[in-house]
């Protein structure tokens, strides 16, 4: 991480999320091994999953003590308030369960009204996404820009849809329709994550925890997206669902899951 562009804030959650990768990317190889055992992993996942949780709380109630915490395990009721660490320890649980490398850890640090630092780490790959509130986003040391593809029928959209049930089932195959490709890989981190970096134009997500977009929020403003609420009308970080997208894109994706079919306006059609 470029120390011209590291804050005690990022520093402090990167630190925190590298940390616990080392002990996860152990429970993920042995939870790989316990798959063909009659007992299964589940049990093994759930202790992992609170292993790495402390690990990381224990680190950024060290370096900040006065902040509050929400976490999924420990703290998940908590009401958000300011200053206040916001931890998810295995985002992407029932692909670690499976043995399936689409899962990181995630955190943010949450002050004066707005997610201020952001870290998602995935420890399989090794890909460090981490930003700070005004000085950009980054993939390690290489600042991340969001794709700018503006037009949906050339659009691949990540979702978390249809894990839950869908409020809109029209609204997902709408989607389907109107884009290039929906994809979902059971982590809405690293979809954020991966929006970002540019890898996906465009991102819907429907019933997704605070501690699983929080920092994804910050990753993708400062990589220059627009994140809104689902329906254009609250705070994407305390509403559950969200979409985001680059300037161009945002409008026609929010009316095409809102049914107003931008694919048929003169923009969006093939030349």
């Amino acid at each position: 991480m470029p120390d011209a562009l590291r804050t005690s804030l990022s520093h402090v959650l990167v630190q925190a999320v590298e940390k616990a990768g080392r002990a996860l990317v152990r429970d993920f190889g042995e939870v790989e091994q316990l798959q063909i055992s009659l007992k299964g992993p589940k049990d093994f996942v759930t202790n992992a999953d609170r292993k790495a949780e402390k690990i990381i709380l224990a680190h950024l109630t060290k370096a900040r003590p006065d902040f509050a915490i929400i976490a999924e395990e420990s703290a998940p009721n908590e009401t958000l308030k300011s200053p206040c660490w916001i931890v998810d320890p295995i985002d992407g649980t029932s692909n670690f369960l499976h043995g399936l490398p689409f899962w990181c850890i995630t955190a943010a640090a949450y002050e004066k009204g707005h997610i201020q630092a952001a870290a998602t780490y995935n420890p399989i790959s090794r890909e460090l996404f981490w930003a700070d509130r005004g000085r950009g986003a980054y993939l390690g040391n290489h600042r991340l820009f969001v794709s700018a593809r503006r037009r949906l029928d050339e659009s691949l959209v990540l979702t978390d849809q249809p894990h839950h049930n869908l409020d809109d089932p029209k609204a997902f195959l709408r989607l389907c329709a109107g884009v290039a490709g929906v994809r979902r890989t059971g982590s809405s981190a690293l979809d954020m994550a991966f929006f970002a970096a540019g890898r996906v134009d465009g991102l819907w997500q429907g019933h997704a925890q605070i501690w699983d977009r929080a920092a994804g929020i910050l990753l993708a403003q400062e990589a220059g997206a627009v994140v809104t609420s689902d329906d254009g009308r609250g705070d994407p970080l305390i509403k559950p669902g969200l979409i985001a997208a680059n300037p161009d894109l945002i409008d026609p994706l929010a009316r095409l899951l809102a049914g107003d079919h931008p694919k048929d306006r003169p923009e969006n059609r093939h030349a």
